[in-house]
């Protein structure tokens, strides 16, 4: 007889826990999101104080036919956290374009600090101006060669100066000499306070310092006379309205700087332009070149005179043709012949002061940044010639844009006629005191 296939052995069903037979399957939990566990709940049928079991995934049945695949209950996956979510950024963009030959904007890197303000007292060319006493010099001036030699140069302008007072004189008869002599003491008025006042304020444009500049101003001329051992109340502060480095030092007792040098240099270069001007008076350049120049005043007054009436005599004779023209060469050669034979050649001397007289003053101001070198300043004044030569290639700039581009060249004779040293004679003539001493 045919036995029947054996069957295979049954297993039982895993249970919900070893402690708890018979209770009803529980299929798997698994979270419904991450990172948070649910609280598992009792099985159906445990007390309310029950424990409740862990809850373990249910194993997959074995197959009961041979060949057949295990049933798996179809679940589903677990979730799983989604991948965190990042910013959006834009996409490449095409680059901006940017015009040929301007150069592309860089990254921005830190910046170097500011260099500190003029009046900061961490400037490198801050000085202190706390003093105590001051040595003063007995000899407060010194003419030296320069003042002397201005003096000479002037001595033509000098005669015929003379000559013209003389001349309109005889129009006075008796009292002509009079005229003259009145003439040659008005030269005394130079020295006269007063008049100072008035030559600076209608001549030089100058005015009196507020109390607020004065409050900047006195200090660093204390530290200036203190230095060169003068007594600075002998001289006058005077401010000029322009928005320029400059400086004057103007007749016997006054020092004139502008606006711009006392608000935007900082004090040491400020005492430094000072110097300068006080090397202007104690050498006596101030007072022998406005003396020259009182001097040689009627002298300039008859030469553009003349020359007016020359110009008004030369149209007119334009008029008569070439004939005229050649009558008025003639007559004013003749009086021009006369003068020199007479004034023994007088007048040639004349033509040839300006030239002169402009290398006396080129020496002049190498023998202020001397003095102001020699007290002490001779950095600062290094500092303020390269910004006095920054601002004239400024100027030669701007004459260069209204001339269409060209450049203004300066001519040898300009360069005859200019009362200043360029830059570089200047600085050239301070290296001695720029120099580290060993």
């Amino acid at each position: 007889m045919t036995q029947p296939p054996p069957t295979p052995p049954e297993y039982p069903e895993p249970s919900a826990g070893p402690d708890q037979p018979g209770a009803a399957q529980i299929p798997p939990q698994y979270p419904l999101s991450y990172p948070h566990h649910p609280t598992p709940q009792p099985p159906p049928g445990a007390g309310a104080g029950a424990a409740v079991p862990p809850q373990y995934p249910q194993a997959p049945p074995y197959p009961t036919t041979p060949g057949a695949q295990p049933h798996v209950p179809a679940q589903a996956p677990p979730p799983y956290p989604q991948a965190p979510q990042y910013p959006q950024y834009p996409q490449n963009t095409a680059a901006p374009q940017y015009p040929q030959g301007a150069p592309a904007p860089q990254p921005p890197y830190p910046q170097a600090a500011p260099p500190p303000a003029p009046d900061s007292p961490l400037h490198p060319h801050h000085i202190s101006t706390d003093r105590g006493r001051v040595h003063i010099a007995g000899q407060q001036r010194h003419t030296d060669a320069t003042a002397f030699g201005n003096l000479l140069l002037h001595l033509p302008n000098f005669l015929c100066s003379l000559v013209v007072v003389a001349l309109v004189s005889l129009v006075f008869g008796g009292f002509g000499i009079l005229i003259v002599l009145a003439w040659l003491a008005s030269g005394a008025l130079v020295f006269h306070r007063p008049t100072e006042s008035a030559l600076a304020r209608h001549l030089l444009r100058l005015r009196y310092p507020t109390p607020q500049e004065r409050a900047k101003l006195e200090p660093v001329w204390r530290e200036v006379t203190a230095r060169a051992g003068v007594e600075g109340r002998n001289y006058e502060l005077w401010v000029e309205d322009s928005d320029s480095l400059n400086a004057v030092a103007a007749a016997g007792h006054i020092v004139g700087v502008t606006r711009f040098a006392m608000n935007q240099l900082p004090n040491g270069e400020l005492a430094a332009v000072m110097a300068h001007e006080l090397g202007h008076h104690v050498g006596g350049h101030a007072w022998s070149g406005l003396l020259g120049y009182w001097y040689a005043l009627p002298g300039r007054i008859a030469w553009r005179v003349l020359r007016a009436v020359t110009w008004f005599m030369f149209r007119v004779s334009r008029v008569f043709s070439c004939f005229g023209v050649l009558f008025f060469g003639l007559v004013v050669g003749g009086i021009a012949l006369a003068t020199i034979s007479t004034l023994y050649g007088l007048p040639l001397l004349i033509l040839a002061m300006p030239y002169a007289l402009a290398a006396v003053g080129r020496r002049s101001e190498l023998r202020a940044d001397q003095h102001a070198a020699a007290l002490g300043f001779a950095p600062m004044l290094a500092a303020v010639l390269e910004k006095l030569h920054q601002q004239e290639q400024q100027q030669a700039a701007a004459i260069a844009a209204v001339n269409g581009g060209a450049p203004a060249t300066e001519t040898p004779v300009s360069k005859l006629l200019s009362s200043h040293p360029d830059y570089y004679t200047r600085l050239h003539h301070l290296q001695p005191y720029l120099q580290p001493s060993r």
